[in-house]
């Protein structure tokens, strides 16, 4: 009886301290903490409205003034020079070279040469051309917003590249001007043109994964020999200075782009806070060293940007979102694209596949995976797919992102890409840069829309 009366005391001491230290752990909260709150909401001015499903007046013939004549934008000249009702008037570059090679593409493909631009501050000339109705923009990133505001504030339409934005500041003058102007301002994110992903985001819309949980996108692409490259790389070695400078995400968008419009950002969702880490930087040191010599300039550089860039994004309805970005390592391609659901899954890099329910836990066989995509084919590549194959442009996602932006305008029907996509996706620039300088600290992802992010349910690619 006695062993008894002190098991029965033993007991009662042991669940006492256990009710004390779960009611101690209960009521001290001060381990949780919310996403800081880096920048503020502003108001929109009075007269001022948001632009979500934007139409403006269609524009039969689209006069077009292309700013920036490097790698890209020479593409663009021919790509744009098979498009009806699409006209280059204006080209910009500060490299006479790059003008002359551009206005040789229009007399090759027989168009009608356009009016040129060499100064360093032309493109303030360009902006208040009478004979344009879009600026195409195709510089280094450092003018893009600058040159998209200005453009907007003389009333054309902008398509600017990728990223649109440098900062969260430079994302609100995008939105703000284009709210004020009613404009369009459409970032160049190509990437939501590729064949696979389009055919993801018309699965996810048929419903094929069922109740979309996580997405991952990434730009993993060895930049190191374009980067030091002072003759035939980028102008004035712009990419390298960026790269010497900042960490964080540098260039979020290639992979961000197509998984968010699969799952509707601010259309009926909207991306709430971000973790961002890096790993510390390698890769260009080393690179520099190996290519130029221990004592070189390159080498003894300070590069700010972590070889490595991860960064997790939690949105509203609760869905999970994992970016990276890694421009320094030897490693193959890849964006990853990835959609995970609670009934299927699908996959880009670096094996492309396809699991679906009941037989999630194997890939589906080549030949299936080849009828899925073909039956679930999105109607635009269908209407285009081919033509832009024959066109090309990164195997002709280029061509049908120019594509749509032109027959949108002559149609006078919503842009594909609005200007929240391009604040909200370029506002990673900055966010995971504040995020990694304070060991992966969670931050707010500002409502570029303020609060019109639920006034659409999807995305939708207008067509007549």
């Amino acid at each position: 009886m006695k062993a008894f009366s002190y098991s029965i005391l033993t007991f009662f001491f042991i669940a006492i301290l256990f009710l004390g230290c779960t009611n101690h752990q209960s009521k001290d909260q001060s381990y949780l903490f919310q996403p800081r709150k880096m920048f503020a909401i502003p108001e929109r001015e009075p007269g001022q409205t948001d632009v979500i499903e934007l139409k403006c007046e269609p524009i039969d013939n689209v006069r077009i003034a292309i700013i920036g004549l490097g790698m890209r934008g020479s593409g663009a000249v021919r790509r744009l020079s098979y498009i009806e009702g699409a006209t280059i008037t204006v080209l910009c570059d500060v490299v006479p070279k790059n003008v002359e090679h551009s206005q040789n593409i229009l007399r090759e493909m027989e168009k009608p040469e356009a009016v040129v631009y060499t100064g360093p501050d032309d493109w303030k000339e360009v902006c208040k051309h009478k004979d344009v109705d879009l600026v195409y923009v195709c510089t280094h990133w450092d003018l893009h917003t600058p040159i998209a505001v200005l453009a907007m504030e003389n009333g054309k339409h902008v398509a600017v590249e990728v990223p649109a934005a440098l900062t969260v500041e430079e994302c609100w003058q995008l939105v703000n001007t284009a709210e004020k102007t009613q404009r369009h301002c459409m970032m160049l994110e190509n990437c939501n043109y590729d064949f696979f992903e389009m055919a993801t985001l018309n699965m996810a819309q048929h419903g094929l994964f069922g109740e979309i949980v996580h997405v991952e996108g990434a730009y993993i692409h060895d930049l190191r020999w374009l980067n030091f490259d002072d003759t035939t790389g980028y102008w004035d070695m712009w990419r390298l200075k960026h790269n010497e400078r900042f960490d964080g995400n540098l260039y979020p968008t290639h992979g961000l782009g197509p998984i968010a419009h699969i799952l509707n950002i601010h259309r009926g969702d909207k991306m709430d806070w971000l973790v961002s880490v890096s790993s510390n930087q390698f890769g260009m040191s080393e690179y520099a060293r190996e290519h130029f010599g221990k004592d070189s300039d390159y080498s003894i550089r300070d590069y700010k940007k972590g070889d490595m860039n991860t960064t997790i994004i939690k949105t509203h309805r609760g869905k999970t979102m994992m970016i990276q970005h890694d421009v320094t390592s030897p490693r193959p391609y890849s964006r990853i694209h990835m959609v995970s659901g609670t009934k299927g899954f699908a996959q880009k890099w670096p094996r492309m596949g396809i699991a679906l329910e009941p037989n999630g836990h194997y890939w589906m066989p080549d030949d299936e995976m080849k009828e899925l995509l073909e039956e679930y084919k999105h109607p635009i590549v269908a209407e285009v797919g081919e033509r832009a194959k024959e066109v090309g442009g990164h195997g002709g996602m280029d061509f049908i992102m120019d594509y749509r932006l032109i027959y949108c305008l002559r149609n006078g029907l919503p842009l594909d890409q609005d200007v929240y996509d391009a604040a909200e996706w370029s506002s990673l620039v900055e966010l995971t840069r504040i995020s990694v300088a304070n060991s992966g600290m969670p931050v707010q992802i500002p409502d570029f829309t303020r609060g019109s992010w639920e006034k659409l349910k999807k995305v939708t690619y207008h067509s007549l």
